[in-house]
């Protein structure tokens, strides 16, 4: 199967959701809508419409990608990524959040994955994605690709291919200089982090108090 940009989008935001908000899962059109469009945790960030919405939904179910339950006032959908793609859940959560946040890193992945799934380490993330790019092709062919490492940068970035192929080196050369917005978050952290260190090494010396050792 190949996606459409906005029939990902539909469909990792359903999968978001159902994780994050589940006391109002499965969504309505509206709640689906708003998702989609989100300013945050959005790479690319879409300005859809309420008929793109519908007819990439019409386009999901046709799949089996997408259920409608009708049991209450309006219609509400859920997802079915796992069973209609034939995934484990751990790479269902890599793949959702690749599809809504673009390319990442194996540990921009596990930070971002956090209030999906919590995975042990950055080498269980490893494992998985390797998984998905060997995937046989009796069972669909890969499902991610490993992009070319971008000049200065510590890993490569991986990205899905629902949507069809990726240049992997054309990917590279366009983050060249980019400072993703998760990126700047964890440099903060990391700032934020040293000054919490500083403070407390302050502290100590002022009460008279050893040092904490080495983190």
């Amino acid at each position: 199967m190949t996606l459409t940009s906005i029939e990902a989008r539909v469909l990792a935001t359903l999968m978001e959701k159902a994780r994050t908000v589940a006391d109002s899962y499965p969504l309505t059109l509206n709640a689906l809508l708003l998702g989609c469009n989100q300013k945050s945790s959005r790479e690319p960030v879409m300005e859809i419409d309420e008929g793109q919405i519908a007819t990439a939904i019409d386009a999901l179910k046709t799949l089996g990608l997408v259920r409608e339950n009708t049991s209450g006032r309006s219609a509400r959908f859920e997802h079915n990524f796992q069973r209609g793609v034939g995934v484990p859940e751990q790479s269902a959560v890599l793949l959702g959040l690749l599809m809504l946040r673009g390319p990442q890193t194996a540990g921009e992945l596990r930070l971002n994955t956090e209030r999906w799934y919590r995975f042990a380490d950055i080498s269980s993330v490893d494992a998985f994605l390797e998984e998905l790019q060997d995937r046989p092709a009796d069972k669909g062919g890969p499902l991610v690709i490993r992009l070319d490492r971008a000049p200065g940068a510590r890993e490569p970035r991986w990205a899905h291919l629902l949507c069809g192929p990726v240049d992997a080196a054309s990917h590279g050369a366009q983050r060249q200089g980019a400072a993703p917005d998760h990126v700047q978050r964890i440099e903060a952290l990391e700032t934020e982090v040293s000054q919490l260190r500083a403070a407390v090494l302050m502290l100590c010396q002022e009460l008279g108090l050893s040092p904490p050792g080495p983190p």
